[in-house]
């Protein structure tokens, strides 16, 4: 059976003290798992891997493997490498262009979840006009703050929404960085 390549995107590890995982261990953890080619990128739970699984079992398998390893009980949102490019490729025009001036987040979504209904459910919290724009993909979803005004960005609201449990952030720079080591 053929490899194919994926991103695991763990969320909330090695934020504020909580959910400490090193990275070493998380990829001595994952190969155990039978993932090969294991490498992260930054201490944020970023994973690039092979399997000759589907996605549905390389899923399972690393839910099982974290809760068992480190009593992490995700969410953790995996995509084959076809379909993170599709999510950076999907991105609006110009997303990410003005770092200076925007900060620029993707929203992963773990499937079922889908872009459109968490997009509907955002506008309904109200973002900020001038402060916050939203756009949905296939798969994700494209959030930018003005950076002058971040403070008064309402992205924090997405805690209150269903699907926040279903969900990871990334910046652009960071999901940029991961395309890029997906090729190498």
């Amino acid at each position: 059976m053929v490899n194919t390549r994926f991103v695991a995107l763990l969320r909330g590890i090695n934020v504020g003290g909580n959910n400490i995982i090193k990275m070493a261990e998380l990829r001595e953890c994952l190969q155990a798992a039978g993932f090969t080619n294991v490498s992260t990128y930054i201490a944020s739970g970023n994973v690039l891997f092979e399997s000759d699984m589907n996605l549905v079992k390389v899923e399972h398998t690393i839910d099982t493997a974290l809760e068992n390893t480190f009593a992490y009980k995700g969410p953790t949102v995996v995509l084959s490498e076809a379909d993170f490019r599709r999510i950076v490729k999907e991105a609006p025009n110009g997303f990410g262009t003005r770092p200076d001036t925007f900060h620029s987040d993707v929203i992963f979504l773990k499937p079922p979840t889908r872009p459109t209904q968490v997009l509907k459910d955002l506008v309904t919290l109200k973002l900020r006009e001038g402060v916050d724009t939203a756009a949905a993909g296939s798969k994700a979803l494209y959030f930018t703050r003005l950076s002058a005004e971040r403070q008064k960005s309402r992205l924090n609201k997405i805690l209150e929404l269903p699907a926040y449990k279903s969900m990871t952030i990334r910046s652009w720079n960071t999901t940029k960085k991961l395309e890029a080591l997906l090729e190498s």
